[in-house]
């Protein structure tokens, strides 16, 4: 499983990926999938802090960005969700730069909460028509996360259905249901239902589901040490 910020986030059209509620995840449009995503920065509220801590009234920030009153009303009530532009504009205003709205609150502690329906299905590469598993980011709204969580589904395949790959850091699989084979160095490793792996992930490995019925698993990954 390669880190996160590395997958394609695409979506195939006209092609069935998976029986498992895709129809559900589809129906969600990409603005409500922006407005959620970036409604876990809470940006409101930083905005509204920063302009209450600078003494600035919305009438005058208003003319200082060239934006209403009314707009800058709903963007702290999180009616909005402010474009990149707007934000670059507002953060100049206060001379701070873009970090301070997308960074964790000072001393605020990360608990991030994701719901089952928020979750987005993808395939592990998207220019093949036979991916060789589907994965779910478990902990996406969270912030400097020092892991990736992942819920991958792997359906059956031959093993040379399947490539290898690499990628920074550990990794540690845990098999909810079905039997999984993970290839590491060349050699194949059978996990069923139960079992947990722990490996270098820098070496080649690869997985592939081995039972009839596709295998699920909670993937881990990490950060390289240092």
């Amino acid at each position: 499983m390669t880190d996160e910020n590395n997958f394609s986030i695409v979506k195939y059209q006209g092609q069935d990926l998976s029986t498992t509620d895709m129809s559900l995840r589809n129906a969600e449009s990409s603005e409500e999938t922006i407005h959620r995503v970036l409604s876990g920065y809470d940006l409101g509220s930083k905005l509204r802090a920063l302009r209450l801590r600078k003494k600035i009234a919305l009438v005058d920030l208003g003319k200082h960005t060239g934006l209403s009153a009314s707009m800058l009303s709903q963007l702290e009530n999180g009616k909005l969700v402010p474009t990149l532009a707007t934000l670059a504009r507002i953060a100049m205003v206060f001379d701070v730069g873009l970090e301070h709205f997308f960074g964790a609150r000072r001393g605020q502690k990360t608990f991030s909460v994701v719901r089952a329906a928020e979750r987005l299905r993808f395939p592990d590469r998207a220019d093949t028509p036979n991916p060789a598993y589907f994965f779910e980011c478990l902990a996406f709204a969270a912030q400097g996360k020092g892991l990736q969580a992942y819920f991958a589904e792997f359906p059956h395949r031959q093993s040379g259905e399947v490539q290898d790959h690499i990628h920074e850091g550990a990794e540690f699989v845990f098999v909810l249901e079905g039997s999984l084979g993970i290839r590491f160095e060349g050699e194949e490793h059978l996990l069923k239902q139960g079992d947990s792996v722990y490996f270098d992930a820098t070496e080649p490995h690869a997985y592939r589901g081995v039972s009839r019925n596709p295998a699920r698993a909670v993937v881990v990954t990490t950060p390289p040490r240092l």
